[in-house]
């Protein structure tokens, strides 16, 4: 595969990361989480993001297939298992009775608080999940040379900064709204997140039953 061919791979596969991702949406997700943490914490958090997004959408490039095969897990498993969790967590904030914004614990200390909401949710189901990682297998398994997977992995530490970014700005949103803002916020997220995670459970289940169904 020609450079072109491989730099082509890689803008493929940032830009449908990044649809699928969709950072204004995903913005206003993050809103109730960070409101507990100040701003040092939200800094920590942007930046473990990135750092488990990219590596999340790396392990898919290069072991992303194998990995699979050797646990026994399928995509869309993983797909159902984010639209549960998230779920769990998005109702009671659609209906105003809390949810997603963690309580944190007074004992912990500055640096431990943001690990409580790092993986989940916020790094999975919210900013990666199945669907994530089939795109990362599926990018790999189309262009095959080690030069390609290169490629794609500059396209995943990129994607990896947009959602870090992204976690980042939705704490300067935060911190400029009024209580009375950020509650309607929290109605908007719950929806929003419970519209998400319908979605997750809908297209797991699908891709569940019709695996179900080839293999008969």
């Amino acid at each position: 595969m020609s450079f072109e061919g491989v730099a082509l791979e890689g803008l493929v596969l940032f830009l449908a990361l990044f649809a699928l991702y969709s950072p204004l949406a995903a913005l206003s997700s993050y809103l109730p989480i960070v409101r507990p943490f100040t701003h040092p914490e939200q800094t920590r958090l942007a930046l473990g993001l990135t750092l488990n997004t990219t590596v999340f959408v790396l392990l898919a490039i290069w072991v992303g297939e194998p990995l699979l095969e050797l646990l026994g897990i399928s995509t869309a498993a993983l797909t159902a298992t984010g639209g549960i969790a998230l779920i769990l967590a998005a109702v009671p904030l659609m209906r105003g009775t809390g949810g997603v914004t963690p309580e944190v614990d007074p004992a912990e200390t500055p640096a431990d608080a943001p690990r409580s909401v790092l993986f989940t949710p916020i790094t999975f189901p919210l900013t990666v999940g199945g669907t994530t990682f089939a795109f990362g297998v599926a990018a790999a398994a189309d262009v095959g040379s080690v030069s390609g997977r290169v490629a794609l992995s500059v396209a995943a530490l990129a994607y990896g900064v947009v959602t870090g970014v992204t976690l980042y700005l939705s704490g300067h949103v935060e911190r400029r709204i009024s209580a009375a803002a950020a509650a309607i916020l929290d109605r908007v997220a719950g929806i929003l997140l419970t519209a998400i995670a319908v979605i997750l459970l809908a297209n797991g289940f699908t891709d569940l039953v019709k695996a179900a169904l080839d293999n008969t």
